[in-house]
């Protein structure tokens, strides 16, 4: 594989690499180094490319791990989800990308209080549009443990939603 073949395909992945790393070790300095890393790892081993089915599920994999090891070590907390910068859609006037934008942000806060995996099948699915399958394969869980902790997390979600509601909050 070349340098040129092997840019193209990690290219398109990076800020999405970028985004899940900084999920997890809450720090972008650190989320860059950990992206550079699955960088370097999958240059080292670009001649084994065609063993791996799916690229984009083998790299969140590998920035999962990484990741994670770099939160132990360092001792770092999870991201809050209100930095990851959200798409505000041009049509509505600015009243309404303000409330899209207000809206968004209380979601993310309300994130915070799930659990690492329900906070990472959550951020994988309804965030990064990911498969159920490649999110099992990333997180390496059962493909009825994702449903399971998506239905909880969305629910969790909507109870919190419902309750700021009732209270005019």
């Amino acid at each position: 594989m070349t340098l040129k073949e092997f840019t193209y395909q990690l290219v398109g992945l990076k800020d999405k690499l970028f985004r899940f790393s900084a999920r997890i070790v809450g720090n972008d300095e650190l989320a860059e180094d950990v992206v550079q890393d699955v960088v370097i790892k999958m240059w080292n081993k670009r001649e084994e490319r065609d063993q791996y089915e799916n690229l984009e599920s083998y790299c969140m994999r590998l920035t999962k791990n990484l990741s994670i090891d770099k939160t132990r070590a360092k001792n770092y907390q999870n991201i809050g989800l209100d930095k990851a910068p959200e798409p505000i859609q041009e049509a509505l006037n600015p009243y309404q990308q303000t409330a899209h934008k207000d809206t968004i942000s209380h979601i993310h806060q309300l994130m915070q209080n799930l659990s690492h995996k329900q906070r990472m099948v959550m951020q994988l699915r309804d965030i990064e549009g990911m498969e159920y399958q490649e999110i099992a394969q990333i997180l390496e869980i059962p493909l009825n443990q994702v449903k399971v902790n998506l239905f909880r997390a969305r629910k969790s979600i909507r109870k919190q939603l419902l309750n700021i509601e009732s209270y005019g909050l």
